[in-house]
C-alpha cells in the first residue's frame, strides 16, 4: 500500500527497476519497509515479469468485455492452452475473478439501496479447485472469500476437484450442495461427509456407488441424499437432446 500510494499506477514497474542503493534504503526508511521485506517483493514481481504474456499496456480491456458476455448470459472460459506454470494460472484466475467480484459486489449493493433489479446470478466454476482453495492459499485468493461469503453478491462457486481433502476445511464447510461420485480414499470421503447428518450411512452409499454415471447429491437443493444417474456425454448420442432436430455429428 505505501509502495501504490507513493509511486501511483506504476509503482509495480518502479519496484522492479530500483536498484539496491543508499537512495533506495533512504527511500524504504522514508516508508517504513523493511528491507528484506521489499527485497521478497522484487523476487515475487520478477517471478511475474517473466510470463511472457504479461505487457505494461493493452489497448483492451479484457475484465468490461467478460462483464458483457456475462450481462448478455453469454459462458466465458478461461483457458490457458500452452501455459502449464501454476504461478500463471494462479494469477491471472485469481486476478480477473477478483476485479469481476468487485463489480457485482458494487452493482449488487446499488441495486440494493436504489430499489432497482438484481445483477444476473453468476455462478464462476473452478477445476483442480484445491490449487485455488488448499489451506495454504484460500484465506489469500478472492475464491476463498466468495465461498464463504456465499450468495451474498450474487456470485457463487461451482468447485470441481478429484481429491476434496485438499480444499481448506472451512471452505468446504460453507458449500450448501454436493454432488460427488465414487471416491476411493477415505480422507477425500471424510472431507466431502464433514458435519454432515447420517455420515456412517452416506459413507456406505458412496462405497457402492458404480465407477460411472452414478453421483450421489446432498445439501441444500434437495430434501434428502439421492443417488442420480449421470447424462452419458460424448458421444452423437449424447448430445441429441441438446440439437435442435436430434442430430449430432463428431
Amino acid at each position: 500500500y505505501q509502495l501504490s500510494r507513493r509511486f501511483g499506477k506504476n509503482w509495480l514497474q518502479s519496484s522492479l527497476d530500483r536498484k539496491d542503493s543508499e537512495e533506495t534504503r533512504e527511500l524504504l526508511k522514508e516508508m517504513s519497509i523493511h528491507e528484506s521485506t521489499y527485497q521478497n517483493l522484487q523476487r515475487g514481481l520478477a517471478t511475474i515479469r517473466r510470463l511472457p504474456f504479461l505487457v505494461p499496456h493493452t489497448p483492451d480491456n479484457p475484465v468490461k468485455r467478460i462483464l458483457e458476455y456475462l450481462d448478455q448470459g453469454i459462458n466465458v472460459v478461461l483457458e490457458f492452452g500452452r501455459y502449464t506454470d501454476i504461478t500463471a494460472y494462479i494469477l491471472v484466475a485469481n486476478l480477473l475473478t477478483r476485479r469481476i467480484h468487485a463489480q457485482y459486489r458494487e452493482r449488487m449493493e446499488k441495486a440494493i439501496g436504489e430499489d432497482i433489479a438484481l445483477p444476473r446470478p453468476l455462478v464462476i466454476t473452478i477445476e483442480e479447485a484445491h490449487r485455488f482453495l488448499n489451506p495454504e492459499l484460500a484465506s489469500q485468493t478472492i475464491f476463498g472469500t466468495i465461498a464463504r461469503e456465499m450468495r451474498k453478491y450474487n456470485v457463487t462457486l461451482l468447485v470441481i476437484d478429484q481429491r476434496p481433502s485438499g480444499i481448506d476445511s472451512e471452505v468446504m464447510s460453507q458449500m450448501g450442495t454436493k454432488i460427488t461420485c465414487l471416491l476411493d480414499n477415505d480422507r477425500d470421503i471424510d472431507s466431502v461427509l464433514a458435519g454432515v447428518s447420517g455420515k456412517s450411512e452416506l459413507k456406505s452409499v458412496l462405497s457402492r456407488l458404480e465407477s460411472r454415471q452414478q453421483a450421489l447429491i446432498f445439501g441444500h437443493a434437495v430434501p434428502m441424499p439421492v443417488v442420480v444417474r449421470t447424462r452419458e456425454y460424448g458421444s452423437p448420442e449424447s448430445y441429441k437432446d441438446f440439437i435442435p432436430g436430434g442430430e449430432a455429428e463428431i
